[in-house]
């Protein structure tokens, strides 16, 4: 057998070596930084279940010692798509997070495992854990793990009012770890997400929804469809809420905010309601300009949001 001679290759000393097999990552952490003394620790794993890759996380820390309030952000994609540095038209959603952070807030950005990986419950199972972890590590991340809120769009707006409404409870995917820590949040803002499956046009996004759901439309079993709506969790102990949908919507109705925001107000919880007229999915308007409005506003509100929920009476 022929070997490869590789030269040129300096190294300081021989290799280490451990007794048993080093299964840690010895990269050190990759820090960006951005405007405002903004720093990202990128691609943080925070989950890891044999099997399955790595889930990892973005998180975006304002300068100074803290503790901040947390927002956690969960991106969209059908649940088969997406990753952590993109929403909807923003050309550089890291600009909008790091932005965020620099308000006074410690941002984290989650992976999740996609319907192609693992259906439902998977996703909101590695949310949970995101948010247990982060709560664990709060000291060590300039969190305050009192104030907490959660934010997504589309498939990720689904996971984050689905994380709000129906949070609390022991552990129930893989991820056994960070067992002690409560994963409910006192906030949550959705983008034109996904509330009700049951109500959902059977037209709309039927490969997204069966191969998440892992059953087709229509023949899946009444309580799986309830346990993945965030409409089937409403009480009277969910925290308040920003629904934010456009008139235009071909992707998700605005009826699913509409419905879901309706709920809320029975049982209490206080919620915004906010319709962008003229605007569809990710806020894409009949031009570029039209796009551009109601992206900034929808993140305008969503900032005062957290202003108001996390801010007001630390």
């Amino acid at each position: 057998m022929a070997l490869l001679a590789v030269t040129g290759v300096a190294r300081a000393q021989s290799p280490a070596t451990s007794p048993e097999p080093a299964l840690g990552d010895p990269m050190p952490e990759r820090v960006v930084n951005f405007a405002n003394g903004v720093k990202v620790s990128t691609d943080i794993s925070f989950s890891t279940i044999p099997g399955y890759r790595p889930i990892t996380l973005d998180l975006y820390r304002p300068k100074g010692d803290g503790p901040w309030p947390l927002v956690i952000y969960v991106h969209g994609g059908g649940w088969m798509a997406g990753h952590t540095r993109q929403s909807g038209a923003f050309s550089d959603f890291t600009a909008v997070l790091a932005d965020l952070s620099a308000r006074g807030y410690v941002v984290a950005s989650l992976e999740y495992r996609l319907s192609g990986e693992a259906p439902f419950p998977a996703a909101i199972d590695d949310v949970r854990s995101g948010i247990r972890f982060l709560k664990a590590n709060a000291s060590s991340y300039g969190i305050d793990a009192k104030h907490v809120a959660i934010w997504g769009g589309s498939a990720g707006g689904q996971l984050a009012a689905l994380a709000a409404l129906d949070c609390g409870h022991a552990p129930g995917g893989e991820d056994k770890s960070n067992i002690g820590e409560n994963d409910c949040v006192q906030g949550a803002v959705g983008w034109y997400g996904v509330y009700d499956f049951a109500t959902m046009p059977q037209s709309a996004i039927p490969r997204a929804e069966n191969t998440y759901l892992d059953c087709i439309k229509g023949a899946c079993p009444p309580e799986r469809i309830a346990a993945a709506s965030p409409a089937s969790h409403v009480d009277a102990k969910d925290p308040p809420m920003l629904l934010i949908h456009g008139t235009e919507d071909k992707t998700v109705p605005v009826t699913q905010s509409q419905e879901l925001a309706a709920k809320l107000k029975s049982a209490h919880i206080p919620v915004t309601l906010e319709i962008i007229s003229g605007v569809g999915h990710s806020w894409i308007g009949a031009d570029a300009a039209a796009t551009r409005a109601a992206s900034l506003r929808a993140l305008d509100l969503t900032f005062r949001f957290f202003d108001a929920q996390l801010k007001a009476g630390r």
